[in-house]
């Protein structure tokens, strides 16, 4: 995910590519940013791709009475019309050095050719807005608290994408109310659960790490806890068998593999190889699948078998720490 305030932008024309807005905009964003903490008064306009022609382009870019830098976004560029392409790829070719041009394309295959095209000019950087993967996330997450310089604990990381979600605009918004709040520090999990330990997703998995380091106290209150404020059976039992799952293929994967491939092995981030090796210790074959078959009749009552959904969990609780045969 490159970050646009590292490349030119005066002189140069931004292509900004890929379906992701959060990340796209906020690219835009920083090429004008760059461009006014080059000059104060630089002139920011911006049209649609679908009504561009070089006549527009030359207003657009062309100096005013109150400054000669421009900041020139153009949005849509899948929308450009076939006739204005080699005026558009004739200007990025030579831009002008007070002018920067930014072009936005939403992703997809229409308007590819242009892109190609694009691409191949000295003048034109690239900043690709393309969705992150769920495993990434954690890093994503990382990389927002740096910016704010502060760190995070890869634990930490992981724990709040549990707990707010997958949105890229919530994530950055909740590190940013992070870093702000412990300013300069390296944060924690405990930190992060200040927060966000309410959430119901964050609070199942809270569950699910504790049984799986045979906890059973501990992941009883938490379980209650969970479910007096309304966090639905079945993310708990949903938590517990992602884990189980990650277990599994952890301990089934061949023995003296580097990190990155045993990641790559049980389909994890890199990190996640050092969370799954502290679970693994007392663990077993046979307990891992005993607490395999525990979630799946919890998951089964928990769904209308039961009448007592509350009960079913913590009978799941107690016997998942009880399948591990050393605690």
């Amino acid at each position: 995910m490159a970050r646009a305030e590292s490349r030119p932008a005066l002189g140069h024309v931004t292509l900004v590519t890929g379906p992701e807005e959060f990340l796209g905009e906020r690219a835009v964003r920083a090429v004008r940013e760059q461009v006014r903490r080059h000059d104060a008064d630089a002139e920011l306009s911006e049209t649609d791709a679908a009504t561009l022609t070089m006549a527009v382009l030359g207003d657009l870019a062309a100096p005013s009475l109150f400054s000669s830098i421009r900041c020139v976004v153009v949005r849509r560029l899948e929308e450009l019309p076939e006739e204005s392409v080699p005026g558009l790829l004739q200007y990025a070719a030579s831009p002008a050095d007070d002018v920067a041009l930014v072009l936005a394309h939403g992703g997809g295959q229409k308007g590819s050719g242009v892109l190609t095209r694009l691409r191949k000019l000295e003048r034109v950087v690239e900043v690709k807005s393309a969705s992150p993967r769920p495993s990434e996330l954690p890093g994503f997450v990382g990389q927002e608290l740096r910016g704010h310089g502060s760190r995070i604990e890869p634990d930490a990381a992981e724990f709040l994408v549990q707990a707010v979600g997958q949105d890229l605009r919530s994530l950055a918004a909740a590190a940013h109310q992070l870093a702000s709040d412990f300013e300069g520090s390296t944060l924690t999990t405990e930190m992060v659960k200040r927060y966000f330990g309410g959430r119901a997703e964050a609070k199942s998995f809270a569950v699910a790490d504790l049984a799986l380091h045979g906890q059973a106290a501990e992941a009883l209150e938490e379980l209650r806890w969970a479910l007096e404020r309304g966090t639905a059976p079945v993310l708990v039992t949903s938590a517990l068998a992602g884990s189980l799952r990650g277990l599994a293929k952890f301990m089934g994967a061949p023995r003296g593999m580097r990190n990155n491939d045993l990641a790559r092995e049980v389909g994890v981030p890199p990190w996640k190889i050092d969370v799954l090796r502290r679970q693994s210790h007392g663990w077993d074959a046979d307990g891992v699948g005993r607490a395999i078959r525990s979630v799946a009749r919890a998951d089964a009552d928990v769904k209308g078998q039961a009448s007592d959904a509350a009960y079913a969990l913590e009978k799941m609780v107690l016997d998942v720490v009880r399948a591990r045969p050393r605690r």
